[in-house]
């Protein structure tokens, strides 16, 4: 899995939290009414309702897991673990669920307006915790799960990634570490850029040409990030607001992102973590790969609520 001043229309601040968080509701029991398989797309926007998965049971037939190498899924009793254990970089490991595998993306189940709330926790801190992972929505533009062609990527969630990684898409934050971020590369505006790239990327390599030019490049991308400076060991509710002109990012109640560049859906939710890195700079770095990591590893989950509308 892979993917401050921001660029013009997007903020970051703390503070009171503006948007409403969902809280979890026992009536609901172990998830709401609604079934997403075989729906997506525009005009099935309004058949998929509301999930609320209690993870304390079994794990709902309506995600598609994904575990490779040393990857498990561990259900605690009364919280789900991701874990990875003894990663080699010579194989990749991944525990994850999602819910469009063997769909066509036009056929991804969710699209704005949608509220994401997630309670988790991580073995490793920030910096220590070994790869990727993350939680919310994307088009796998890799055809990881699935018989798809590649696409560009379109994605909204919590991402972190670990050194190596250096994905520097944002011109005022790191290309590692705990973020909440938007990117849509699917648009006109980076169309119509991308030809510039031969001369645009040696440019770059111009520290003041890359801080008068990049942030043209990053808003044809879509693309949004702040760093999420929480204690990623302790529990902490994670909220995303996805509209179609706004998009809000909140870590217990407080805002962390507000932004302008909300991708377009359909889009798949996915849930990970991975011992991958990967290497994007808008200076012509390019590269990827696996990590070592002795020991176990791991992403706690004990709640998981999606509210449309």
């Amino acid at each position: 899995m892979l993917l401050s001043t921001l660029v013009p229309g997007c903020r970051r601040r703390t503070g009171p939290h503006i948007c409403h968080s969902m809280a979890a509701d026992p009536s609901m029991g172990r998830e709401a009414v609604g079934e997403i398989d075989g729906l997506g797309g525009d005009g099935d926007r309004d058949l998929v309702n509301a999930i609320h998965e209690d993870l304390a049971s079994e794990l709902s037939s309506r995600w598609h897991r994904y575990v490779v190498g040393n990857g498990e899924l561990e259900p605690t009793g009364s919280t789900l673990r991701f874990v990875n254990t003894d990663t080699s970089s010579r194989r990749y490991t991944d525990a994850q669920i999602d819910d469009y595998q063997r769909l066509p993306r036009g056929r991804f189940p969710w699209n704005p307006p949608l509220t994401l709330t997630v309670r988790a926790r991580f073995s490793h801190p920030a910096g220590t915790l070994s790869g990727t992972a993350g939680f919310g929505f994307w088009n796998d533009p890799f055809a990881m799960t699935g018989v798809r062609l590649p696409a560009l990527p379109r994605a909204i969630w919590f991402f972190y990634a670990s050194p190596p990684s250096n994905m520097k898409l944002d011109l005022d934050n790191p290309g590692h570490g705990w973020k909440a971020t938007t990117i849509d590369t699917i648009r006109l505006r980076f169309f119509l850029l991308a030809p510039t790239a031969p001369l645009a990327i040696p440019l770059m390599n111009c520290r003041p040409l890359y801080r008068t030019l990049w942030p043209v490049g990053q808003r044809a991308m879509g693309v949004s990030e702040a760093l999420v400076q929480t204690d990623m060991t302790a529990w902490h509710s994670y909220v995303i607001e996805w509209g179609t002109e706004r998009a809000r990012f909140s870590v217990d109640d407080e805002l962390v992102l507000d932004c302008d560049t909300p991708p377009r859906g359909p889009l798949g939710f996915v849930m990970w973590l991975d011992n991958q890195y990967a290497v994007v700079t808008p200076w012509g770095r390019f590269g990827y790969g696996r990590l070592d990591a002795p020991g176990r590893q791991w992403m706690e989950v004990d709640t998981l609520a999606i509210k449309p509308g």
